[in-house]
């Protein structure tokens, strides 16, 4: 979804049940029906109306309560369940005509599936169907498969008050730092996969 807060209200907030549960629930007047809406969500919006917010190279025309009102179309409770969230700033020319070459989409993809049949291997004795990556983890499997060292208990300690995380972001959090550490190749969650984690949580204006 491009253009994230040019969308009704309405229909973003429809969002939340899916991207929580992945189903669906339409209600009529003789009754309701449910499908599975197991999907992945990618949306791209402007930091503000004109989109020059905190921009170091051109100027932004829009007040601070504009921002703020811009940003606040989409909801906190929507935004707590969007997983990572990334500012992407202007890219300078220089970054534009390097030719150094990255790692290849098939290294990438290699590691990707490797980290997929880590995960798959880590569910199977459990025996649920829905439950394949760690993205289907629910509270009792993130209890038992994210566990944190003393280090990345302080850090998220500090993190749940310095961030004001809600109950519903901290299991983000551990999902998608155990994610990080499954990618990387390690068994146990590092205090340097939280803290990727942590910083993929929304900032906002201030």
């Amino acid at each position: 979804l491009d253009e994230l807060p040019e969308f009704g209200t309405r229909n973003l907030e429809t969002l939340r049940q899916p991207l929580e549960d992945r189903i669906v629930t339409i209600s009529r007047a003789t009754g309701s029906l449910t499908f599975p809406a197991n999907f992945v969500l990618v949306a791209a919006m402007n930091p503000c109306p004109c989109g020059h917010f905190q921009d170091p190279q051109r100027e932004c025309t829009c007040s601070m309560s504009a921002v703020q009102r811009y940003q606040q179309r989409i909801s906190g409770p929507l935004m707590d369940r969007i997983d990572i969230h990334v500012d992407v700033p202007r890219v300078p020319f220089q970054k534009l005509a390097d030719l150094a070459e990255g790692e290849s989409s098939a290294t990438i993809r290699g590691r990707v599936e490797a980290a997929r049949q880590v995960q798959e291997a880590r569910f199977a004795s459990l025996g649920k169907a829905n439950l394949l990556v760690n993205g289907d983890m629910g509270p009792a499997e993130v209890q038992r498969f994210c566990q944190l060292d003393e280090d990345g208990r302080n850090l998220m300690r500090a993190a749940m008050q310095q961030m004001n995380l809600s109950a519903r972001a901290y299991h983000r959090v551990l999902k998608l730092a155990r994610t990080i550490a499954d990618l990387s190749g390690e068994g146990e969650i590092g205090v340097m996969h939280l803290a990727e984690a942590l910083q993929y949580r929304p900032r906002g204006v201030v």
